[in-house]
């Protein structure tokens, strides 16, 4: 009875490390997520700010082409 109460405590120990090492596993791809998510919002908003720059500057040559027309 006695080895069959240690070798359940020996396989209780490796369920917890096993779940330990998971728990860190998940949290360093979190924090790498966490972390690929900021970029992406930085490069995001830069491409917002060029994407709007190219509009003025396409909208500004079609009101000069406009007004050579005229």
């Amino acid at each position: 009875m006695a080895d069959k109460s240690v070798e359940e405590l020996d396989n209780l120990e490796q369920r917890v490390e096993h779940v330990i090492a998971e728990c860190q596993r998940l949290r360093e791809e979190n924090r790498v997520l966490h972390e690929t998510q900021e970029q992406l919002k930085a490069e995001r908003a830069t491409l917002q700010e060029k994407n709007e720059l190219a509009r003025s500057q396409i909208e500004s040559m079609i009101s000069r082409l406009k007004a050579m027309e005229q």
